[in-house]
């Protein structure tokens, strides 16, 4: 390439980056020449320049005239609108309005990242620079903020209003537009414009008191925000509404927050719109961002949607992220890549046919396993979305056409246009599945099941306007026509639905299932409905699979050497103490220098290994997996789990039961549930605090015996059992149960189960627990929660549960961190006596 010393611009004025020319040789028609070809960078459409014209003979005729202005020529008169300057809004400020019942919240800062300290205090210098904040010393709100990275590396300052003033705030009642009703509603068009307001929100100025409640904490301190702030609970209805009041009665312009789209059939009424808008923008005192602005286009991008003269296709860049999204590793990734292929499923016809070896992968139970089959599938279904799919906008001119067929699975109806030239064009597709109970309708009920389905989904488009049925079940003609009066004998259900028909105005016709076309397809390979289930990850024994694996001695080594304070104490016990350390982070070490040392590249403080800062939250997690409560944990006592399902202190005390001396000699059982459709029996020992739950299938006496035989045969033969007075604990089976197994029945107070407070605590605690541990099937649950319990241990012995039952420790996953076990530390075992006197029950 030859350097270009010209300069181009395109239909809006901005300057083209050119690349370099070349000479090429050309050939049209009968004409070779060889002419200049401009290399631009970035995707754009070839031109054909004016310098090609006439050494190809191509002659131009019937330009008779030109547009009496330009987009330039308009964006130089309202050059104000556009000037980087932050707009002022001109009129009364907003009002916050708040509920007086609720007082003030006043929040500390939050600590901010180093990286990030320099470019916030800036950035909030230029806030105050620019007249948006100002410094305050006292306020009675204050909110901390959220710092954001642009994607220019600019910082854009948020306050976390959700955790203060929006719990005050009043909703503001106005209706936000829905996306959907937007699109529908769309003025049909050749010639499009978007505009976007800068900095939308900070415009409009709020009075004193608003200012107040939006205060922010920084690290520099309190500033009042005098502009309306990102996050505030009402800011959107109050500047919808603000647009919507401004841009009124202005025809083919939408606002959508700080998106304000311009259709027009032609250029020169675009311009004409565009310049009525802005007189009104100007007058407001409205500013706009140039750079995000699209004045004069034949597609534009809106709320995720491409637009243009054809009517709305998705967004290039959506499609190309389903192209380009990587095969689902499990069933949550699956389900995240449904989600965004249902985003545009109003344009897919045959989704669920492509789809359905995906959606089986998602049913309830079944196991993850990714074969051919559904490699087929997920390849078909990226290929069905494309940027050239359309759907026709709606007009409220061209007739409605409402296509409707039911199968044994599922219901399907599409919503068309009829065009003046004959064609149905599509403007919306629905199909979903039959519930349990709507599989046993009959067939007619579940083809008048479809037209209901259809008209109720498409209620927006059709109520108020005539829209024509199509089914391909001839019977309904005479049980659901408006022309004919409703059979006396028709059935409760057809009654209701014809009657909820007659509130619209339609007719029905017949047409056969070969020509029904998509709504059969659709009914035949529906959608799934609402019911969607999250399946259990895979789970090995009885612990479920852990997310990420457990962490290793050689993992905390690693850490430990790109720590910056352990990595020097680790070199120190290698080579040496210096005789005088001054950073103060070294002190807690050196002190203790001699009880530490150096194993396998991980520092021990005694037998105990000390975390690096970058594994100290995950070993926390690890060691709060089974929610063990705060005497036990306080590091994650915040944990918000254990925050939403905390108990409420108790509001007196009873007398204790006397204290137990021997583990397992007085056990405490009660039932307790349903939690998630399933029924418990726990029993604790009063002793040892070890705990057992089971499952069980009622809370009868039978479930009871099978569960204490059970645990009899591990544990042993207790002296007595407490329990409270249940059914199953006061029958003749049970009591009999007790007695020829010699063990004591200790009964609570009627009416006092507190009297019973081991138990009771117990059952608290493992309702909490299993509410927090919410992944895993409940098998897995009860797993994962008995083995934090029984490891964990006890704030007023410090032994676990295991070493008072069982005189000795679990092995957990913690156990994995040390680096050796057995070389650095050698218990004694004690060898057990050659016959050891004791009791030996029978359980019976």
């Amino acid at each position: 390439l030859e350097p270009f010393h010209s300069v181009l611009r395109d239909f809006q004025g901005r300057e083209v980056d050119v690349l370099g020319v070349s000479s090429l040789p050309v050939k049209f028609s009968s004409f070779t020449e060889s002419l200049p070809v401009v290399v631009v960078k970035g995707p754009r459409r070839s031109l054909l320049g004016r310098n090609w014209f006439k050494p190809l003979g191509i002659r131009l005729v019937g330009v008779h005239s030109v547009a009496p202005t330009s987009v330039q020529d308009l964006i130089d008169e309202y050059a104000e609108l556009f000037s980087d300057t932050l707009g002022t809004v001109k009129g009364p400020p907003v009002v916050l309005h708040t509920d007086g019942s609720i007082p003030p919240i006043q929040m500390n800062a939050r600590r901010v990242p180093f990286a990030l300290k320099d470019r916030i205090s800036e950035e909030l210098d230029r806030l105050v620079e620019q007249g948006i904040l100002e410094p305050v010393q006292h306020t009675t709100w204050t909110t901390p903020i959220v710092p954001v990275i642009k994607n220019d590396g600019s910082i854009r300052i948020c306050g976390d209003y959700k955790c203060t003033v929006n719990k005050a705030l009043r909703k503001d009642l106005y209706q936000i537009p829905a996306v959907n009703d937007i699109l529908a509603t769309l003025k049909k068009g050749r010639i499009f414009a978007k505009l976007d307001l800068a900095q939308a929100y900070q415009q409009l100025e709020v009075d004193e008191a608003s200012a107040e409640l939006q205060t922010i904490i920084t690290h520099k301190g309190a500033f009042k925000p005098k502009r309306l702030q990102f996050g505030i609970a009402s800011a959107p209805g109050i500047f919808q509404r603000f647009m919507d009041s401004l841009l009124s009665n202005l025809e083919g312009v939408v606002p959508y927050f700080d998106d304000v789209l311009i259709v027009a059939e032609s250029q020169h009424e675009l311009l004409e719109v565009l310049r009525r808008v802005f007189d009104r923008l100007r007058d407001a005192g409205i500013r706009l961002n140039r750079e995000k602005c699209v004045f004069v286009s034949n597609s534009v991008e809106f709320l995720g949607y491409r637009i243009d003269a054809e009517g709305i296709h998705p967004s290039e860049k959506k499609v190309e992220a389903i192209h380009k999204a990587p095969r689902p590793k499990n069933k949550q990734e699956l389900q995240v890549f449904m989600g965004l292929l249902n985003f545009y499923h109003n344009f897919l016809a045959n989704k669920a046919e492509a789809a359905e070896p995906l959606h089986r992968l998602l049913d309830k139970g079944a196991l993850w396993k990714w074969t051919h089959r559904h490699e087929k599938a997920f390849q078909k279904v990226k290929a069905l979305i494309t940027s050239n799919a359309v759907l026709a906008q709606y007009d409220d001119q061209l007739p409605l056409i409402l296509t409707c067929d039911a199968s044994p699975h599922g219901v399907g109806c599409v919503l068309a246009h009829r065009l003046p030239c004959g064609r149905e064009a599509p403007i919306a597709f629905h199909s979903r599945t039959l519930v349990a109970a709507e599989r046993k309708y009959a067939q007619i009920d579940k083809e008048a099941l479809a037209i209901i389905v259809g008209v109720k989904k498409f209620h927006n488009y059709v109520f108020g306007r005539h829209v024509e049925i199509r089914t391909d079940h001839k019977p309904l003609l005479g049980l659901l026509g408006n022309s004919i009066q409703t059979p006396a004998s028709m059935s409760p259900r057809m009654t209701r639905w014809s009657i909820l028909l007659s509130a619209y105005d339609y007719s029905i016709v017949y047409r056969p299932g070969l020509k029904l076309g998509n709504a059969d397809a659709l009914s035949r390979l529906p959608q799934p409905g609402n019911k969607i289930s999250v399946p259990d990850p895979l789970e090995v024994l009885l612990l479920e699979a852990m997310p990420t694996l457990p962490i290793s001695a050689e993992h905390l080594a690693d850490r430990t050497g790109k720590d910056a304070v352990l990595a020097p104490v680790r070199s120190w016990l290698e080579k040496g103490w210096p005789a005088e350390l001054r950073s103060e982070e070294f002190k807690p070490f050196h002190c203790r220098r001699d009880e530490l040392s150096l194993h396998k590249g991980c520092v021990l403080w005694g037998c105990r290994v000390v975390i690096p800062l970058a594994s100290r939250e995950s070993i926390l997690t690890m060691l709060h997996s089974g929610h063990p409560g705060i005497a036990r944990m306080k590091g994650l006592a915040p944990c918000a789990e254990c925050q939403e399902t905390r108990h409420e202190p108790a509001k007196n005390v009873m007398d204790a039961w006397p204290e137990a001396t021997e583990p397992w000699t007085r056990i405490h059982a009660d039932f307790f549930g349903p939690i998630g459709g399933k029924i418990f029996l726990l029993v604790v020992d009063a002793f040892s605090k070890w705990l057992e739950v089971r499952i069980v299938p009622s809370t009868s006496s039978v479930a009871a015996i099978e569960v204490f035989r059970e645990l009899f045969a591990t544990h042993g033969l207790p002296d007595c059992l407490v329990t409270d007075n249940g059914t199953a604990f006061k029958s003749a089976e049970f009591l009999a149960f007790m007695q020829s197994n010699g063990i004591k029945h200790a009964t609570t107070a009627p009416f006092h189960p507190s009297s019973n407070g081991l138990a009771e605590r117990a059952v608290q605690s493992t309702k909490e627990a299993l509410k927090r541990i919410t992944s895993g099937s409940w098998s897995a649950r009860l797993a994962r929660l008995l083995l934090s319990q029984h490891s964990t241990p006890d704030p007023r012995s410090n032994l676990s549960p295991a070493e008072l039952l069982m005189k000795r420790k679990l092995k957990t996953c913690l156990d994995r961190i040390l680096p050796n076990n057995a070389e650095i530390a050698k218990h004694k075992v004690t060898p057990p006596p050659q016959r050891i006197q004791s009791r030996r029950p029978r359980v019976r």
